[in-house]
């Protein structure tokens, strides 16, 4: 489905990234993991997967609160693989607290990574997808980006810019091939959302089931979480031809959050 295609996909060694990752892989992908660390696993893990779907991938290390160092993540996937025709932004973090306790040095972080660094990102590949006549650009925001949640001032602010930056860049990808859209989950079982629950269940007093209850899934009707794989493959679909003229906008995995 995406033979020879190449895809870069940040904040990718776990949780949504990595399901992203693995279904890109699966429909022929050339993948790029990224993490701010260097480990040996993650080199294993994307060299695993790349053998597993018979195609090849790579790890760069890169910060993403860099703006430097961004813009070298898609200059070294061009070095590999000559081209870079898939840009998922995924990197992402999360601080929980009240606005007036919130850490400035929390949210000047949340705001670099989970969207300054979409920025750079795309303002490295744009010109090269803009060249070829083909490109998918795939920014992993959040219900988050078209509602809010108490305690949650970065992020939220955040990944409401993530949805402006989306649709700017889609009206300017438009006579080019060039699609940006942005899948906006509500809540996904991650090593994010697990890492919540200890801050969530200090600021409201309550146990873990209680938060996962009546916190994490209160606004989500299904009552359950989505899945990774739900996530990548909805990501993979926004890659194919079929979705050719779905640019500039938000596809919502939320078990009807945004519907309420």
């Amino acid at each position: 489905m995406l033979r020879g295609k190449v895809a870069v996909v940040t904040g990718s060694t776990s949780g949504i990234g990595l399901g992203v990752l693995k279904e890109l892989a699966a429909a022929g992908a050339k993948v790029v993991m990224n993490d701010h660390l260097d480990n040996t696993e993650d080199h294993d893990q994307v060299a695993e997967i790349a053998k597993q779907y018979e195609t090849e991938g790579v790890y760069i290390r890169a910060d993403m609160s860099k703006a430097d160092e961004c813009a070298a993540l898609i200059e070294q996937a061009r070095e590999k693989f000559g081209k870079v025709d898939i840009l998922v932004n995924n990197a992402g973090i999360q601080h929980v607290e009240k606005i007036e306790e919130f850490p400035p040095q929390k949210w000047e972080l949340i705001l670099s990574i989970n969207l300054s660094s979409s920025f750079y990102t795309i303002r490295s590949v744009m010109g090269q997808m803009k060249e070829q006549k083909w490109g998918r650009i795939v920014n992993i925001a959040s219900a988050h980006g078209l509602t809010a949640s108490p305690y949650k001032s970065a992020y939220v602010a955040a990944k409401h810019g993530v949805v402006g930056l989306t649709k700017t860049v889609g009206l300017e990808g438009a006579e080019h091939g060039v699609t940006c859209n942005a899948i906006c989950p509500g809540y996904v079982w991650t090593p994010l959302v697990e890492g919540q629950l200890e801050d969530q269940m200090k600021a409201h007093g309550k146990d873990r089931d209680w938060v996962i209850r009546e916190v994490l899934l209160t606004r989500q009707p299904s009552k359950e979480f989505a899945t990774v794989e739900q996530i990548g493959q909805t990501a993979v679909f926004l890659c194919t031809d079929a979705a050719s003229q779905i640019t500039g906008t938000t596809i919502s995995v939320d078990g009807g959050w945004t519907a309420l």
